[in-house]
């Protein structure tokens, strides 16, 4: 399990201002993301967009797509575009893991946000960044790293509560403000050999299912078989056997078969689930930290309560393989993405792999609103980015 779960009391970190630490590090990115991410180049389309609405001094809302590790990096090259440093709301555990990485994150830019709970420091922090118009503020509306470039999951709401209390602060202003969102489609492309990258990953893995490299077979099929045994042996782990039927219905039932135990243990609820996996398993963590986090608990207790927690992230990566993402279209970066998830899922790192190369798409603002217009299930703001993001990314009649 990677280190995503402090089980420690939760310290905000707060945004800092100044323009020099931003622009010294915004000067490093293509080196950094380079040579730990294999990314290239970076390129901006419709930068005028964000330049219009930085003219206009309006609190910006910058909502990209999340679909991997060197995201935030590759979204702050925008600074040097547009001239202009970021603020960007990063989860707490990026600035638990050492004490250098902290010192660049805060510097950069980046605040924290406790995603196990309530955080309103953050929520405030957010808010006052756009009703200032300090600069432009980058918020991920997925909430968590997908690995699935042409798959949009569900939108947090979080995003659309900040846009719109700022708005409602900046329409009292005189003259009157505006909050305006602009969606950012990041879209990459990798342009190495696919089938010596997923050889390599595809050959170790095989090895630790004590089977000969199944090299006879295509990428494609070998993804399929080592999938198809990953799962089984998580079902024999979990449900004492294989099941039939197809990949979507065996991975939610093995995600239901996790899930509902434990919210019948940790909520108090009928066996009957609810919602999609992501939403139930932040509600279980916001139920199993807090003791933890207040040292209130014996050992054996928190050793209980990790493997609790363990299971919770395994449901967490089970969500991120969409039903036939691969076999539907098996484009290079779709063969990648899946690969990285195999061997992320195994060893909690993913090797480098390149060249990729990355497009920042920017869409048209959206104006954020005091007051939602519509009362159904569906958030027009969420609807907005969403609807965007697909034409951007070219998945209109897709998932």
């Amino acid at each position: 399990m990677q280190n995503i779960i402090i089980d420690k009391p939760y310290v905000p970190m707060p945004p800092l201002g100044g323009r020099i630490w931003p622009a010294i590090l915004a000067r490093y990115l293509p080196r950094l993301i380079r040579k730990k991410y294999g990314v290239v180049s970076v390129q901006f389309d419709g930068v005028d967009r964000l330049k219009q609405s930085l003219a206009a001094g309006h609190g910006i809302l910058l909502a990209p797509n999340h679909s991997r590790d060197e995201d935030p990096f590759v979204v702050g090259m925008l600074s040097r575009e547009v001239r202009r440093p970021l603020f960007i709301m990063a989860s707490w555990h990026l600035f638990m893991q050492d004490r250098l990485q902290t010192f660049l994150l805060r510097r950069g830019g980046a605040f924290s946000i406790y995603r196990e709970g309530i955080d309103r420091a953050a929520v405030n922090s957010a808010v006052e960044i756009l009703e200032t118009a300090q600069r432009p503020l980058v918020i991920f509306p997925e909430g968590y790293i997908s690995r699935t470039n042409d798959h949009i999951n569900t939108l947090l709401d979080g995003v659309a509560l900040i846009a719109r209390s700022a708005a409602r602060k900046r329409a009292k202003m005189n003259p009157p403000g505006k909050v305006v969102v602009h969606p950012l489609a990041i879209r990459y492309k990798f342009e190495g050999n696919i089938q010596a990258a997923a050889g390599r990953v595809l050959d170790e893995i095989e090895t630790r299912l004590t089977w000969r490299p199944q090299r006879q077979l295509s990428t494609l099929e070998r993804i399929y078989k080592t999938g198809g045994a990953l799962l089984t042996l998580k079902e024999l782990e979990y449900l004492g056997r294989q099941h039939d039927g197809t990949v979507e219905d065996r991975l939610q039932r093995l995600m239901d078969a996790i899930l509902l135990p434990l919210e019948v243990k940790w909520l108090g609820q009928s066996a009957t689930g609810g919602g999609e996996a992501p939403a139930r398993v932040k509600r279980l963590r916001s139920a199993i930290l807090p003791d933890m986090a207040k040292g209130e608990i014996d050992e054996s207790e928190r050793q209980a309560r990790w493997k609790d927690l363990s299971d919770l992230y395994l449901v967490q990566q089970l969500h991120h393989y969409p039903a036939d993402y691969v076999r539907s279209n098996p484009t290079p970066q779709r063969l990648l993405e899946t690969i990285e998830r195999f061997e992320e899922d195994l060893t909690d790192k993913v090797s480098l792999h390149g060249p990729i190369r990355a497009t920042v798409t920017l869409g048209e603002p959206i104006e954020a609103v005091g007051q939602r217009q519509e009362r159904d299930s569906h958030d027009p703001l969420l609807d907005g980015i969403e609807k965007q993001w697909r034409f951007m990314l070219g998945l209109d009649g897709t998932t």
